[in-house]
Parts: structure tokens; sequence; C-alpha cells
């Protein structure tokens, strides 16, 4: 105990150091410019506060009629969040007004669906403001890693509630964009304080002890149970056993994750057997911690067919739909099987922070897999589709996996990715390292006459890495698609990185802005270690992983 003391006391008086550092810098520097004595020293507290920010007139403005006289960084940080929270509450109610006048059906379900993701933006709002007073819960790393996480996801929550509303009649998608458009910026803006923190830390070279909690496993992990996460899938003792023919707890999947309990800080086990289970699966935000066992990717299957095409808006269509933090899946087989002429339709939609997939198999066409916010990791998995169908915006690493193109319509071509970064604050990505993008069999012989490409910039600030992998023939030699006209193709960020196979080549790639060449050096951040730092949080699964990019050149 009086160790875990001196730890808070020393991280918080790091942080202490590095705000002070990083205010006194930007006061310097404003004031070497420009001083001017009419300031209060209120104005002048918040400009140098809102300095690092992409929307200082907004933050400027925010703080400026709330702050007082004397409001120090913290202070304002906190506004900051309080403020935040009240746009969004705010945009709830305007939603619900709303809904009582809408008449068109598929407009009163996107303003649901708003309240639900608002909801979500709040909760990482709130748990941003609790981790800020209480450091003993990680090491400065995890601290500063979680808010960026968590503040990226509430900015895409509130993107995903205005993309709701594409196809409604109404005018009430602009409405919301309108409300939301301040609480978006606010959200971007203490994002950008974070990131400059981080930065300061960095530029400072603080004596900082990196390793004041014990890594590898969170402090809920007893030995007994890391043991236990450490074993084969078939010595695992489930707390819940599905069985369609009576011979487990339940025949059921919903009714097994009905019986988690509510915000559970230690693993709870449900093992599906063999079987097809027509289920829509719902594991909600108080599920934490929750581990899915199946029987192995082509026995245990878990299908559904909602699709946009039928009347349901895209987020609502995933046949499993994952929120609750910790979850595990392994040896499932998930699809979605509305088929290419339905548009739209998810199989697997991905929410739950520090979420893990292996050895599973994900299917569908359009927007197969919707890796929608915070971190996630895939190992060896198997993931097919058609347009878009990896899209999102989480931080998302693939591992190992088998990346399948399937045949889409005859005026279609098919797109890997579409990543949905909107700020360049956001700490998110889609990375594919060492996977294999290759041709179902029955889009072999369609590949030159519907090509596929590696991705397109769903939103302005796209990122998508492509390590280490075998790129197959069905590869485009532009590599890269517009979404339309010339959008984000100057601020997206691509790359392909020490790639094989005949599609790897680059020679004839597009040559927007956004399309980077990086180096070797470069492209080792976006490892699962250094992106992710998996190091801290994967093993409790007890799924493989490769903390680092492999040597270069050592797969050609």
């Amino acid at each position: 105990m009086g160790n875990n003391k001196v730890a808070v006391l020393s991280i918080s008086a790091i942080v202490l150091v590095a705000v002070v550092a990083t205010v006194a810098v930007t006061v310097s520097n404003r004031r070497s410019q420009s001083a001017d004595p009419q300031l209060s020293t209120s104005v002048k507290n918040v400009q140098d506060f809102c300095r690092p920010t992409d929307y200082k007139e907004t933050c400027e403005n925010t703080l400026s009629s709330v702050a007082g006289p004397d409001a120090d960084p913290k202070e304002l940080l906190n506004l900051a969040f309080n403020i935040t929270v009240k746009h969004i509450n705010d945009a709830i109610d305007h939603s619900t007004v709303l809904s009582e006048a809408a008449k068109d059906p598929s407009t009163s379900e996107a303003l649901e669906n708003c309240r639900e993701l608002l909801d979500y933006a709040i909760d990482d709002l709130r748990r941003s403001v609790d981790r800020l007073g209480d450091f003993s819960v990680a090491n400065l790393d995890k601290f500063l890693d979680d808010l960026k996480i968590w503040l990226s996801a509430t900015i895409t929550y509130q993107e995903t509630c205005v993309d709701g509303f594409e196809g409604t009649t109404t005018n009430a998608g602009e409405s919301m964009r309108k409300m939301l458009n301040s609480s978006s910026e606010l959200t971007s803006n203490i994002l950008a304080i974070v990131n400059n923190f981080d930065d300061t830390l960095s530029s400072l070279n603080l004596p900082i002890n990196r390793k004041l909690l014990a890594e590898g496993y969170p402090s809920y992990v007893t030995p007994g149970k890391r043991r236990l996460l450490a074993t084969s899938t078939a010595d695992l003792k489930p707390n819940v056993v599905v069985a369609q023919d009576g011979s487990g707890d339940v025949k059921t999947i919903g009714e097994a994750i009905s019986r988690v309990p509510n915000k559970g800080a230690d693993i709870f086990i449900i093992h599906i057997k063999e079987g097809e289970y027509k289920e829509k699966v719902h594991v909600n935000k108080s599920a934490t911690n929750v581990m899915l066992i199946g029987d192995g990717p082509t026995k245990t299957k878990i299908t559904g067919s909602l699709n946009y095409v039928d009347g349901t808006r895209t987020f609502d269509t995933a046949t499993v739909a994952v929120v609750g933090d910790g979850f595990v899946a392994k040896d499932l087989w998930i699809e979605n099987s509305a088929g290419a002429e339905k548009h739209q339709a998810v199989a697997l939609r991905v929410q739950s922070d520090m979420s893990v997939f292996y050895n599973c198999r994900i299917d569908g066409y359009q927007d197969t897999l919707y890796v929608h916010t915070h971190r996630q990791f895939y190992r060896d998995c198997t993931i097919s589709g058609t347009i878009d169908f990896i899209f999102g915006d989480s931080a998302s690493i693939f591992q190992n996996c088998l990346i399948l193109a399937r045949k889409p319509l005859d005026n279609q071509q098919n797109i890997v990715t579409a990543q949905g970064r909107k700020m360049r604050q956001q700490a998110s990505a889609i990375i594919l390292h060492n996977c294999t993008i290759s041709a179902d069999p029955a889009y072999y012989d369609f590949r030159t006459k519907l090509p596929t490409f590696l991705g397109r910039p769903w939103k302005m600030y796209s990122r998508t890495f492509i390590l280490q992998s075998q790129i197959d023939d069905l590869i485009h030699p532009d590599g890269w698609l517009p979404w339309f006209g010339d959008f984000g193709l100057n601020t997206c960020f691509y790359t392909e990185v020490d790639n094989r196979g005949p599609g790897a080549d680059k020679s004839k790639r597009v040559t927007w802005k956004g399309v980077k060449n990086i180096d070797y050096a470069h492209a080792k951040k976006f490892s699962v270690q250094q992106f992710l730092h998996g190091g801290k949080w994967l093993p409790r699964t007890g799924v493989p992983f490769t903390a680092e990019l492999l040597p270069e050149g050592s797969l050609k």
C-alpha cells in the first residue's frame, strides 16, 4: 500500500510539472509575440489553454463565459468536459423532441439510434473525467492512452448519430448535425489538449517510472485466473453452456448473456456448442469481460440477415453487436446472410474496448465488419465481403488474418476498408499486419472485371496501414479508390510497407497527397505493442500475438 501511494504521488507530481511546463511555454511564446495588458488574467489563461486546439474560437468562447479569473489548466479541462457533456445532453433532449414529431419510421429509428449513441458518448466522457482524478489505476502511459481512445470514440459516436439519417426524407439529420457541431468541436479540442500534453511529456524527458504497476494483466486478474486464461480452449471451465439440443444450461446465446453479472470484473465464459444459432446477439455495455467460445469457426455459427434494403438502419443490422468492454470471442462463425443485393448488412459490430477475436470467421457482403470504436485486436480470423467490408473508426489491428473479397454485383467493385477517422486528433486506424488479402473462389474469375481496392476515405482523416502482408492479384494497380470527388484525398493517411505478392506492386498506385511512403521505423509505431499497447492487456486472453513488426524483408 505504501508503494502505491508513492507511485500515485510521483505520477501526480509529473502531471503537475508537465501541465505547468506546457502552460509556461505557451504563455511565454504568446507574450513574446504580443503582450496585451488589457486582457484579463482569465482571458489569457483561456487563450493559452486553447492554443493547441483546432477549434480555438469554440474553445475560447465556451470557456471564457464560465472560467473564473484564477482558473488553472486542470479547472479549465474539467470545465471543458462538463460543457461538452451538457451540449450532448442538449442534443439528446433535442432528438426526443424531433422523435415526437417524426412520422417517418426511418427517421424515428435514426433518432432512437442517436440517443443510444450519444449515451455512449457521455459514458466515455465521464470515465475520462473519472480517470483525470485517479492515477492509481494505471501508469501514466495507460492514463493518456485511455483518454485518447475514449475521446476519439466520443467524436465517432456523434458522427455516427448524424450518419444514421442518410436516406431519410426529413430534415432531422441536418437539425441534429447543427446541435452536435459544437460538442464535436469541443471534444476534438479536449483531445488536442491531451495530445499536446503527451507531446510535452515526451519533450521534457521526465524520469517517469513506466512500470508502476505490473504489466501484462489488469489488476483484477488473479494469478489463478492468469493460468486459466493461458490454457487451451478445451480446458476452460465455462460459467454457462449453450446447446440447442438441451445438453447445456440454456438453449440460446441471448439467455446466456442475460446471466452475465453487471459490470463484472472477472472473465465470464460462455461456451456455445456446435450448431447454427439464428439470433440477434447483443452484448450490452454492462456485460463486461465476456468470453464467447464456440466449437470451431465451421461448427458454431451465429447467423442473421437484417439489411438496409429491407428497412433496417445500418447500425442495427448487426447479427452480433458487442459493446461491453473486455470482450473475447474464440472459435466462432458470425454471419450476415442477406447477400450483395441487400447492400449494407453488418455481421459483427464492435464497440468493446480492449476486445479480442481469435480464430473466428466473419462473413457478409457490404459492411461485413463494423469496427466502430475503441481498441480491437483480431488474430487468425477470416473476414469476407465486398464493399467497405471492414469499416469503422476504432483502433484496430488485424494480425495473421485472411481477408477474402467476394463476388459483388455486376455494377460494383470491392473495397476492403473504409476507415472513419473524422478529425486529425483521433487515435484511430485500421491496420492489417501479416495478413493475406485474397479472392474468394467464387470471385476469382471476376477479379479483373470487378476489381478490388485496399480502401477509400469514408471520412476526412481516414487512416489505414497495410503492413508486411501478402497481397494477391485481385487488387487494382491504383490500390486506393476515392469516396467521391477529391474528398479526403489530401488528408487521409494510407500506406503500404514491406508487403509481398503480385498485388503489392506500388509502381502504379494513385498519387494523392494522402497516400504516404513511410519508412520501417515509422511503420513500427503502428505495431500491436506501440499502437495498441497490447502487452498490457492481450496476455489475459491467452490469445497469441506478435508484439512488434517482423524484421524488415523477412517474409519476402
